[in-house]
């Protein structure tokens, strides 16, 4: 039968789903002051930890994409987040770099095989709502990015690495949650099928080059947003360590206020979307972040963390809008389409991570706040971007 309605216990549980995954992969970052003061790490090689996480969570996303959406895995979800929970076992007894890099490139396998599927859920549980569907399952994101430092700093950071693995509990829960994801997405497999038989392969207004031109916009902005976010998830403790000279604790519950943010964003800008049309909020959301990166680095303590909550807010409401105006241009390729931008996305935050790393060494970190401010401003581009809001049909009620 056909989905009409949005259903919201799934929507919420897939999102308590991704919660789980990204607090997971949070910890990641978490415990970089840790690692580099136990492994004697420079920031090239914190950067190239990074890169190897985002880089294996990044480029095998679209060919799961692909694969799912001409065969589902409704339990999929479940063994990415299997794979995960192994490579954070590992991490917490890791005693060298290269099994910190070997631990967390298996954290990065699972995340690219959970978010094609798992946003693909959040579709069909839409009813029409596509924006709301993919805040609130980028709400659950969020908010495990963000939770995710906040434990770190409480239960990792005062007793060492090897207390990575009581998230493995998390895990549990999580693989226990996604296997009835599977369940009912499972029973809803017939009309996903039809769904993407029936779509047309590129937006019916639009040709085949517009497309093509308004998808390689958004990967741009993506750029844009992921680039600034590295800076900000990898070396905002050190910035403010550096500059303010804050606890490492300290410097954790700067970072999960701005991540908090980040999460709060991101539930206001995908309802907005639906509402007044995503190109405007794709708009602010990137552009109207850069008065703001701009005054940060000139900041003091209060106004810094005051700052990071206004551009957090602003800059994270652009995701769901970005995904669900390429999915429109492309209908039917749900699993690619997300595979494409999620994977993009976390490429361009490692390859960020690894080149402001690299930046950090010659210079400071305090300078790479200053350069990544401009980033924002390359959000003037949605411009370019087709007014396909004008043409489309409103959500069935």
């Amino acid at each position: 039968m056909k989905q009409t309605q949005t259903v919201f216990a799934i929507l919420f549980t897939i999102s308590f789903g991704h919660l789980v995954n990204d607090m997971l992969q949070a910890v990641i970052p978490a415990v970089y002051p840790m690692l580099k003061t136990n492994f004697h790490l420079n920031f090239t090689q914190i950067g190239l930890i990074t890169l190897t996480f985002q880089l294996t969570a990044s480029l095998l996303q679209p060919f799961v994409g692909v694969y799912t959406d001409k065969y589902p895995r409704p339990y999929s979800l479940a063994i990415g987040m299997t794979i995960t929970m192994s490579g954070l076992l590992f991490l917490s007894v890791a005693g060298s770099f290269g099994a910190i890099l070997g631990a967390v490139s298996l954290i990065g396998t699972g995340s690219s095989i959970f978010h094609p599927e798992s946003s693909r859920v959040a579709h069909l549980a839409s009813g029409g709502k596509k924006g709301l569907a993919q805040s609130i399952f980028q709400l659950g994101g969020n908010a495990g990015s963000a939770i995710g430092p906040l434990l770190a700093a409480l239960i990792v950071i005062p007793h060492g690495q090897s207390y990575i693995s009581w998230f493995a509990l998390a895990a549990i829960a999580g693989i226990v949650i996604l296997l009835r994801i599977g369940s009912w997405y499972k029973a809803h497999l017939a009309e996903k099928i039809t769904k993407v038989t029936s779509g047309n392969a590129w937006h019916p207004d639009l040709t085949k080059k517009k497309v093509i031109g308004a998808l390689a916009i958004l990967l741009a902005l993506i750029f844009s947003k992921y680039f600034y976010m590295a800076s900000m998830t990898s070396y905002f403790t050190f910035y403010l360590i550096e500059k303010f000279h804050v606890s490492v604790q300290q410097s954790q519950i700067y970072l999960f206020v701005f991540l908090a943010s980040v999460a709060a964003g991101t539930l206001i800008g995908g309802a907005l979307g639906d509402r007044f049309g995503r190109k405007y909020i794709i708009w602010f959301s990137i552009l109207g972040a850069a008065p703001f990166s701009l005054m940060l680095p000139y900041a003091n303590l209060f106004w810094t963390g005051a700052l990071s909550v206004i551009i957090g807010v602003i800059i994270s409401s652009a995701f769901s809008a970005i995904l669900v105006f390429a999915t429109e241009l492309v209908p039917g390729k749900v699993g690619m389409i997300a595979g494409l931008f999620f994977g993009f996305a976390f490429g361009m935050g490692g390859l960020g991570s690894a080149l402001l790393g690299k930046l950090a060494d010659l210079t400071d970190v305090i300078f790479v706040f200053k350069i990544c401010a401009f980033l924002p401003l390359l959000g003037i581009i949605t411009g370019f971007l087709p007014n396909i809001e004008g043409r489309k049909k409103q959500p069935a009620q």
